[in-house]
């Protein structure tokens, strides 16, 4: 199996700490964050990786390679524009192939297991399964609506506080089919000015696709700040490891 991680944002919450270097490579328990997901993917079953690289493409390049030494095969796809996250995907789209595969953001860490929990989950028959976490501010992000049998009935990106009852947060961890591609064709700008991934699944969810969620367990960490990064320090990595990068 195949990932794609989403690696091309300025980070620009981080202030100075992303001013020379880019916010996936930032330290986290003794080895960049990247490294935590590329070794956790790993651990899944998951051998092969591109990642979209754009701010600060080359830190990200040089520092971790094509991953030969850590066990992974890594490829790189700079994304020349910054427009969001709903094309940045379809960057990959040749390399992939005709099989299922992961997609996460750079900056978002979560308990090993929750990986192949995903994977699991596709192997129900989804189109595409949806990491969710509970009790995370839904504004922040995307708020994920479910059924009693964890399949996803709407999402809505960064609902004001208030206006939605969920209290499923969209974790930006996913296994996506091919699929998703007849639907980041299609996507327009958000009235954010953005593709935005959320979208496509909406999307999908509202053309009766099965989209599914997977409700992640553990810790998840969204390095959206200097904040959470002091937080993920105390990040627990479960075994087994990869060689520091």
């Amino acid at each position: 199996m195949k990932s794609v991680i989403l690696a091309a944002g300025k980070g620009t919450r981080m202030k100075e700490l992303t001013r020379e270097i880019p916010k996936p490579m930032l330290p986290v328990a003794g080895r960049p964050a990247l490294a935590h997901i590329l070794a956790g993917l790993q651990a899944a079953g998951v051998d092969e990786h591109v990642i979209i690289t754009g701010y600060l493409a080359e830190a990200i390049e040089s520092g971790l390679g094509d991953g030969s030494r850590f066990g992974w095969r890594v490829h790189y796809v700079r994304q020349e524009v910054q427009d969001g996250t709903g094309k940045a995907p379809e960057l990959a789209r040749s390399w992939l192939g005709e099989d299922p595969f992961f997609l996460t953001y750079g900056d978002i860490l979560v308990s090993p297991h929750n990986y192949a929990a995903l994977r699991r989950t596709l192997e129900g028959g989804a189109a595409a399964v949806l990491g969710v976490w509970e009790g995370e501010d839904v504004s922040k992000g995307a708020a994920v609506m479910l059924d009693e049998q964890s399949r996803v009935l709407d999402i809505i990106e960064k609902p004001p506080p208030g206006t939605v009852s969920s209290r499923w947060y969209n974790a930006g961890v996913y296994i996506f089919t091919p699929l998703l591609f007849e639907y980041t064709r299609r996507l327009g700008k958000s009235p954010r000015g953005e593709y935005e991934l959320t979208a496509a699944i909406r999307d999908m969810v509202a053309a009766g696709e099965p989209v599914m969620a997977c409700r992640l367990t553990g810790f998840w960490i969204d390095l959206r700040d200097a904040e959470a990064l002091a937080r993920a320090q105390g990040f627990a990595a479960e075994p087994p490891h990869s060689p520091s990068a």
